[in-house]
C-alpha cells in the first residue's frame, strides 16, 4: 500500500493539475488518513458510528428521501430502499443521515476527471465523433464483481483524492475543453444524482448535451425527473436473470427494465451494453431471451452493444470473453430484429460499424474509438440511400 501511495499525487499537486482548462485527470482510491471537512480536517472516522458532527463542504440535501419519525429516513433514489438512522449511510456509501436528515456527500467533488471520445461510453448514436466530459465521483449502489472502476466505486468519498468542481466549474471546464457534452460516468452517476441533475440543466443553457452512464437500478420518480434535463442515456444491461444479478451485482434486474422502458417513454435517447462474462451471462439462450425482450418492449432501433469481458476485480481468474461467443450473441439479436448491434472491447472487429439497415453499407466506419469515414449526413441520413438511421447526430 505504501509504495502505491507513492505512485499517486499529493492532493495539492492533484489540484494544479486538475485546474479548469487541464485535461485528462484522473485518480483512484486514495487511502486519506485525514480528509477536508467544512473548510477544517478532521479524522476520518467522523461519519462512524454516531455520525457527522459537522457536514463538509460537499454536502448537498438529498432530494428522494422521506422522515419516519423525528431521526430516521428512507432513501427513496434507487430501488434498496435504504432505511437510515443518524450516522448512518446507505449502501452506497455516499448518503448519510445527517440529524435526521439525508444528505449527498458527493456534490461537486469528482474523484475522476477526464476528456473522452462519446464512442468510450459507448454511444455511437449520439454525435460521434465528439468529445464529452467525463465525471465521476465515489460511491455505487451495486456491488459487481467485475466492477472496472472499483477502486473508486467501492469506496467512500473521504476515501478518495477529490477535486473541488461545482455545477458552474464543470460546464465552463467542457466548453473550454470543446467538448459537445458532459458525461457522468466511472461509478454509477444514480449515486451523485443531484450533482448531476443540477449540472446537467445548466449545460443545457450553455449549449452543452448530457450524458448518463449507468446500470440503470434508480427509482422511477427520480429517473423521470432526470430525463428533463439529460440527452443521452446508456444503460448496463448486466444480464437477463434475477440470480445473476443478486450474485454479480447485489441488485435485481426488475428495476432495470423498468428503467429502460421509463427512458424510451421520456424520449431520451437510450444504447444498452450488455457484458457477456464467461459463465455468468454467456448463456446464448438467456441472450435470446434478452433479444426478444428488447424488441418488444423497446423496439429494434435501440443500439445493442455486447461487450467483452476482461478479467477483472473480483473475477480476475475468469478468461476473457471468446470472440466467437460475441459473434454468436450478435448474430441472435439481429436474427431477432434488433437493427443496430454491435461488439465492444475488439479493437479492429467489423461489428464495432455501423450498418444501414436498408442498404446494408457501412454508414459509420469506425476503429477502436475513432471514427474513420462517417457516410450519414448532419441529420443521420444515410448518404447512399437516404435511410434515417436513428439517433442524435447534431
Amino acid at each position: 500500500m505504501e509504495a502505491e501511495l507513492e505512485r499517486k499525487v499529493s492532493r495539492r499537486e492533484f489540484l494544479k493539475k486538475a485546474a479548469l482548462g487541464i485535461v485528462g485527470v484522473g485518480v483512484g482510491a486514495y487511502a486519506l488518513d485525514r480528509v477536508f471537512f467544512s473548510g477544517s480536517e478532521v479524522s476520518s472516522d467522523t461519519f462512524k458510528g454516531s455520525g457527522p458532527k459537522e457536514l463538509w463542504k460537499w454536502s448537498k440535501e438529498a432530494f428522494d428521501y422521506i422522515k419516519l419519525g423525528e431521526d430516521r429516513v428512507k432513501c427513496g433514489l434507487c430501488p434498496h430502499g435504504c432505511l437510515l438512522d443518524v450516522g448512518d449511510r446507505g449502501v452506497c456509501r455516499v448518503r448519510v443521515n445527517f440529524n435526521g436528515r439525508l444528505y449527498s456527500l458527493v456534490y461537486g467533488n469528482p474523484c475522476s476527471v477526464h476528456v473522452d471520445p462519446i464512442e468510450k461510453k459507448p454511444l455511437f448514436h449520439f454525435l460521434p465523433g465528439t468529445t464529452s466530459f467525463s465525471i465521476g465521483t465515489a460511491g455505487c449502489n451495486l456491488r459487481c464483481l467485475n466492477c472496472q472502476n472499483w477502486e473508486i466505486s467501492q469506496f467512500q468519498p473521504e476515501q478518495t483524492q477529490n477535486l473541488d468542481l461545482m455545477p458552474e466549474k464543470a460546464v465552463e471546464a467542457a466548453r473550454n475543453n470543446g467538448c459537445a457534452s458532459i458525461s457522468y460516468t466511472y461509478n454509477d452517476p444514480v449515486v451523485f444524482y443531484e450533482y448531476v441533475h443540477d449540472t446537467a440543466g445548466l449545460a443545457r443553457k450553455n449549449g452543452l448535451r448530457s450524458v448518463v452512464v449507468t446500470a440503470g437500478y434508480v427509482n422511477e420518480e427520480p429517473l423521470r425527473r432526470l430525463c428533463k434535463v439529460v440527452d443521452a442515456i446508456k444503460v448496463d444491461l448486466k444480464g437477463f436473470r434475477e440470480d445473476t444479478y443478486n450474485k454479480l451485482n447485489s441488485a435485481t434486474l426488475q428495476p432495470v427494465l423498468n428503467t429502460m422502458k421509463t427512458v424510451k417513454d421520456e424520449g431520451v435517447w437510450m444504447e444498452i451494453v450488455n457484458l457477456v462474462v464467461p459463465s455468468w451471462t454467456d448463456s446464448l439462450d438467456v441472450i435470446k431471451e434478452m433479444s426478444q425482450w428488447l424488441y418488444k418492449s423497446l423496439g429494434p432501433d435501440y443500439p445493442l452493444h455486447f461487450s467483452r469481458f476482461n478479467p477483472e476485480y473480483k473475477l480476475a481468474s475468469l478468461p476473457q470473453t471468446p470472440v466467437e461467443t460475441l459473434e454468436a450473441a450478435r448474430r441472435i439479436a439481429m436474427d431477432e430484429g434488433l437493427k443496430f448491434v454491435y461488439i465492444g472491447n475488439v479493437p479492429g472487429h467489423k461489428a464495432e460499424s455501423t450498418y444501414c439497415p436498408k442498404d446494408g453499407g457501412v454508414a459509420i466506419e469506425r476503429r477502436g474509438y475513432s471514427i474513420a469515414h462517417k457516410n450519414v449526413d448532419e441529420s443521420g441520413y444515410c448518404k447512399k440511400c437516404g435511410e434515417k438511421i436513428p439517433g442524435v447526430w447534431k
